[in-house]
């Protein structure tokens, strides 16, 4: 019985001191170092890396391998990481455990007037000073007393065995700042744990609500994707065009998104929005009518960048602005075949229209819309050929090697991108679409709706990129005498078409051999073979075309041949694509047009389109021809009960910074005891404190003139 009872008691013994032992670690500071610095590690990561972007930004920028491993460590949202609560969460215990701890001795030391002290312990202080005085020690204590609480200090007289002992203090609220700034700690952790995504994981984990990964309309989304109104903290975004409203917000989640209900319906009634000459968005604001579900209270506001509008604890702010649906009419032009036909296109910013005239079964989603664009023209007059973006990568005379687009080839939305010159113009509006084919497969196209003056001559430009983090690649389409695309589109289709090449070469090899003395029915066969056989070879075979079949040809030929047989070969095929133009324009019931400096330019740019118009692989190619813009306003709406903790905590940190570092306290003793003839008193004074400074060796020397009987003129 006995030894069952010992090693029960020694079990006990042994986990109390396992969890003291625990108990010690966690609420030690070197454990909350170590925390701190994980924060830290946990908050440099949160800052380079962007969070909670879509998830094929990051499959692009590291890859699958990567991807899937910084996924699994929740790297993308890291302020709402499992990892990164449970270190918060942490932090709030190892801190209060400390406060638990050395507070209670703290209020006591704070209350405590240390005067157990004896006689030869004050012997033993740094800072000591003894003297001799002719006053009975109980008139020498009331004096002390008195000057000693003159300079701030609290005081108080004990009597001891032998003498008196002068107990005194100040700054003991010094002991405050500790518990003030620890107490900061804990409370800036929970409020934002309060503010972090815990509530709502919480409701995930116990009351059944999962993100919502599908499309639909809000209003029917079921209720296990939805956030009730009581959800006492969330961070979500509305976009609302102008004249709709909103009653719920969307916050995003890694799988998906959940559904805010709202207290109330936010209704947008005008979108304001002012930008400066780069471009950039200078002032957006938001003309809205709140509607209280509850009362049905309406009330107008208008809610700025950093001027926030505050209801029922709820608030809401200017995040961005997007496109709300502007309605777009466009033309279109077929890019295949040898049929020259324009077609009416209408479509709806961010929606989606079927492609009918286009072989392959195409639908157009419509991902963006531009009133203006300010770009930088400064350098616009650089070569072509000195752009990064040439597509063709070939070399045949001076006149093929031309680059698609030139110093705009890496446009990226703004002039203020390219901010080495400043000759910012606006370009007019623009449209941004992919292309879909039945199998998925989708390429995106942004055209401009204007022409543009580069390199001295007015183009349209149309860009196209394979992948979202590609750099648009632009088309340069010359704009004819009626500023448009149609002329070449014209001579696109006649070069698609071999029945009006064969006539382009006949009419080539008829105007050139009328002009020659030597001109026989042999030449003249001769010469229309070469430019029928040039045209078929720059109208490729469906798989090479432009340049790039050209040089494939030439390259057939012995090197020291090449140089003279591609002067040759583009003379021949200049004056034949001139034919051909004249070819199209007649079989259309047109005008020949006037053989001058200026339609040689242009056609000499519209041939370069053509060899650059492979590396535009799109069935159509559409132009903006009017619009009706709609705007939307991107609003932020939290609720964020945790941000009066925070600011709680805020105030406290402060408050116990100030105190640790400007109250400094100072302990004050003085043994009074009568002198050995019983004629006067012997006084033993003595001063410590925390920190040992300049100013406390200057107060206990004043201290210590103060006080001697020689600096004394009291009675």
């Amino acid at each position: 019985m006995t030894t069952g009872s010992s090693t029960q008691g020694i079990v006990i013994r042994t986990r109390q001191r396992w969890v003291g032992d625990t108990v010690e670690l966690v609420s030690s500071m070197r454990f909350a170092i170590s925390l701190l610095t994980l924060i830290a590690i946990a908050s440099v990561i949160g800052t380079v890396l962007k969070q909670n972007e879509p998830m094929p930004n990051y499959v692009n920028q590291f890859g699958p391998f990567w991807f899937e491993v910084f996924n699994k460590l929740g790297l993308y949202a890291v302020y709402s990481a499992w990892w990164f609560l449970l270190i918060m969460g942490f932090l709030v215990l190892s801190t209060s455990l400390c406060i638990a701890r050395n507070a209670p001795k703290m209020l006591r030391d704070v209350k405590s007037w240390r005067d157990n002290v004896r006689e030869q312990s004050l012997r033993n202080f740094h800072h000591k000073a003894e003297w001799q005085s002719g006053e009975p020690p109980a008139q020498a204590a009331a004096r002390l007393s008195r000057q000693v609480g003159a300079r701030g200090y609290k005081v108080k007289l004990v009597d001891k065995e032998g003498g008196t002992l002068l107990a005194a203090k100040q700054g003991a609220a010094n002991k405050w700042g500790y518990i003030f700034a620890h107490a900061a700690i804990v409370i800036i952790c929970l409020g934002g744990l309060l503010d972090s995504d815990l509530p709502i994981r919480f409701q995930q984990w116990f009351y059944g609500k999962e993100a919502f990964a599908g499309n639909g309309i809000i209003s029917q989304i079921p209720e296990r994707y939805r956030l009730g109104i009581g959800n006492p903290t969330f961070r979500g975004n509305t976009l609302i065009p102008e004249g709709a409203s909103s009653s719920t917000a969307i916050i995003p989640q890694q799988d998906g998104v959940m559904i805010q209900d709202l207290p109330f319906t936010i209704q947008l009634k005008r979108f304001i929005i002012d930008f400066y000459s780069t471009g950039m968005p200078k002032l957006f604001a938001s003309e809205v009518v709140v509607r209280d579900h509850e009362t049905g209270k309406e009330t107008e506001a208008t809610i700025k960048v950093n001027e926030p509008l505050i209801y029922k604890n709820v608030a809401i702010y200017q995040s961005s602005f997007e496109d709300g649906g502007s309605k777009l009419k466009l033309v279109g032009y077929p890019m295949r075949g040898g049929e020259n036909s324009r077609f009416d296109l209408a479509g709806e910013v961010n929606g989606s229209t079927p492609l009918t005239q286009a072989a392959g079964d195409y639908t157009v989603e419509w991902s963006g819309f531009r009133p203006f664009n300010v770009e930088n023209m400064n350098s616009a007059g650089k070569g072509a050929a000195d752009s990064g973006g040439d597509a063709r990568a070939v070399n045949v005379g001076k006149t093929v090697n031309r680059g698609i687009m030139g110093d705009l080839d890496k446009h990226l939305g703004s002039g203020a991108k390219n901010a080495a010159g400043k000759d910012f113009k606006n370009v007019g509006p623009s449209i941004q679409y992919k292309l879909r084919d039945k199998t998925g497969q989708a390429r995106e196209y942004f055209n401009y709706m204007q022409s543009m003056q580069i390199d001295g001559a007015y183009v349209f430009l149309a860009g196209m990129r394979e992948q979202p983090d590609q750099p648009f690649r632009y088309l340069r389409i010359p704009a004819d005498d009626n500023d448009s695309v149609a002329e070449w589109m014209r001579l696109r289709a006649a070069l698609a078409n071999p029945a009006l090449r064969e006539e382009a070469a006949r009419r080539y090899a008829r105007q050139a051999i009328s002009d020659s003395r030597n001109a026989t029915p042999a030449l003249r066969e001769q010469l229309q073979q070469s430019a029928q056989r040039g045209l078929d070879i720059f109208a490729g075979d469906g798989k090479v075309s432009g340049f790039i079949a050209v040089t494939r040809f030439l390259e057939k030929l012995p090197a020291a041949e090449q140089e003279k047989a591609a002067d040759i070969f583009m003379k021949i095929l200049n004056g034949s694509m001139w034919e051909l133009w004249q070819a199209a324009r007649a079989k259309d019931g047109l005008a020949p047009i006037a053989g001058d400096e200026a339609h040689g330019r242009y056609l000499q740019l519209a041939i370069n389109a053509l060899a650059d118009s492979a590396f535009y692989p799109a069935p159509v190619f559409l132009q903006l021809s009017s619009f009706q813009e709609i705007k939307a306003s991107v609003l932020q709406v939290t609720r964020s009960p945790g941000k009066k903790v925070v600011y709680l905590g805020c105030l406290f940190l402060v408050l116990g910074v100030f105190a640790m570092l400007y109250i400094r306290e100072r302990r004050l003793w003085i043994w009074i005891k009568p002198q050995g003839d019983g004629q006067g008193s012997h006084a033993l004074l003595a001063m410590s404190t925390q920190r040992k400074t300049l100013d406390f060796e200057k107060e206990f020397a004043q201290m210590k003139a103060g006080l001697a009987p020689a600096a004394d003129s009291a009675p």
